[in-house]
């Protein structure tokens, strides 16, 4: 099967309903599945091997999905926010391609590599101008979707293949279709590159639910849209809803009257964060989704009833599951396994592994998955008796000092207790000594003193062993983040490389 599926059943379905809005044009999904077709005839007539988007949210980001989707090759949408040099490694490994978007930029980073260059509006002219005379083949290609780049937190962007197939069984195992009502509206503003742009895109042409495109997100804007389209339903990363609080709190002019589920992902959300919102948003549903890319998006749900009894519970291990990401999905195994690969019990770190329909785990050349089919996420976490999974960062940040492995989280948690501290991480740094020595930053709250290294070696120390006292601390302005949520720990180890 192929993912042009979901956009030809909503089309079928009701042709006349809204689909899309974006910058006030309302597109039908019998235009969008038009369009779609058009792209296909000319994709399939440039040769290329992909298509790529290099641009903000739009309506070429569905239309160039499901126009790669039934020319048979790769779409594949990149990161606009990339340094140069990063970004022409990453158009000279898709050589040769369809660029649309950025035309200027591509064309100048990648002069010799084969590519055509489209603008989006000449894109989707082209697309609407072949759309009469379009056949609707569907080509069968190599069964790739969609080529993601990872996000390259810890390492060199990965290229992540998604199958229709991985698509399809994410889709086909959470959503049911045209389920949405006629007034149900999706306010979606993570940016194309990222799986949860491409999720929303099929979950809620699946669904028949309207979506309403925000090309970038700005937290005023946010709120305008809002009460424009009369928005439903919306997902942001924890910075988001940060920003989109902070903006309310400040007496923007907010009409949320609408929406009635917010969910979150794509990095840690604070606690106090996410309990303010559940105070600011009684009636709106909360949900925290899960997933990666490798994943084809969300494998675990901590679900709206469950964070209300967990924000309201005086039960310490219950009111923990804020902290939670949720149960798996009924269509996913999830273990947690040690060092040697050996399923651990309840209550026990180790790094989490799934396994089933919509996770992929291939990347362009290999496969991740083990022989019975399970995918190392090298996530680290653990589950709970009930089978919350918590999770402690990624299991490349254990720091081991003198063979001792050390998890980043739970030298976080004690920091976090302080209330001077806002944020706090730690990392590993060399040390001729131990191999690697504890590295703690922190960011203070406005109006609190900067407590001194000896107190927050002394609140460590009284808390956890001697081992994970810090040999080294910064006071940062900020944490680095990515637009998605996601800490850049790779960045703060190189603050204390420059330090030293």
């Amino acid at each position: 099967m192929n993912i042009a599926l979901i956009l030809q059943m909503a089309a079928d379905t009701d042709p006349q309903r809204i689909g899309l809005v974006c910058d006030k044009r309302h597109w039908s999904y019998g235009e969008l599945l038009q369009a779609a077709r058009g792209a296909a005839e000319n994709i399939a007539e440039s040769g290329c091997g992909h298509i790529a988007l290099l641009d903000e949210s739009s309506e070429a980001a569905p239309i160039a999905l499901f126009g790669a989707a039934l020319a048979g090759i790769p779409y594949v949408p990149l990161n606009y926010r990339l340094a140069d040099a990063d970004l022409a490694a990453l158009l000279a490994r898709i050589a040769p391609a369809c660029v649309i978007g950025d035309v200027e930029r591509a064309r100048r980073l990648a002069p010799d590599g084969g590519h055509s260059f489209h603008s989006r509006e000449a894109f989707v002219a082209a697309a609407e101008a072949s759309s009469a005379t379009a056949s609707g083949e569907e080509r069968e290609g190599e069964g790739i979707a969609a080529q993601i780049f990872t996000s390259g937190t810890t390492a060199a962007p990965k290229a992540a293949l998604l199958r229709h197939s991985n698509l399809l069984g994410y889709i086909l195992g959470t959503v049911e279709f045209a389920s949405a009502a006629e007034d149900d509206c999706q306010l979606v503003c993570v940016p194309p590159y990222h799986i949860a742009g491409i999720s929303a895109l099929l979950s809620s042409f699946y669904s028949l639910r309207k979506i309403a495109l925000l090309p970038a997100f700005d937290p005023d804007d946010w709120l305008q849209l809002v009460a424009a389209e009369r928005v439903t339903n919306a997902f942001v990363v924890p910075t988001m809803l940060a920003r989109i609080i902070e903006r309310i709190d400040a007496g923007a002019p907010a009409d949320l009257s609408s929406l009635r589920a917010i969910a979150y992902g794509g990095g840690r959300m604070p606690p106090e964060l996410i309990e303010r919102a559940l105070d600011l948003f009684p009636e709106t549903d909360f949900t925290n989704a899960y997933g990666l890319t490798e994943t084809s998006s969300t494998i675990a749900l901590l679900g709206p009833q469950e964070h209300r009894i967990a924000h309201t519970s005086n039960d310490p291990a219950v009111r923990a599951r804020l902290g939670s990401v949720g149960r798996p999905l009924p269509t996913i195994e999830l273990e947690i396994r040690d060092e040697d690969g050996k399923p651990l019990p309840a209550g026990e770190s180790g790094e989490v592994y799934v396994r089933g329909e919509q996770v992929s785990g291939e990347y362009r050349g290999k496969s991740a998955l083990d022989a019975e089919g399970w995918f190392p996420t090298r996530d680290a976490g653990w589950l709970d008796d009930e089978g919350y999974l918590f999770l402690a960062g990624r299991a490349d940040d254990v720091i081991v000092r003198g063979g001792e492995n050390i998890s980043p989280g739970e030298i976080e948690e004690v920091l976090m207790t302080h209330p001077a501290i806002a944020e706090a991480v730690a990392v590993g740094v060399p040390s001729a000594e131990w191999g690697e020595a504890v590295a703690i930053a922190i960011v203070i709250r406005p109006g609190h003193e900067t407590p001194d290294n000896a107190a927050l070696r002394s609140l460590i120390k009284d808390r956890l062993r001697s081992s994970r006292v810090p040999e080294h601390i910064a006071v940062l302005d900020a944490m680095p983040y990515n637009e998605m949520g996601k800490l850049l720990r790779r960045e703060v180890r190189a603050h204390f490389d420059r330090r030293s």
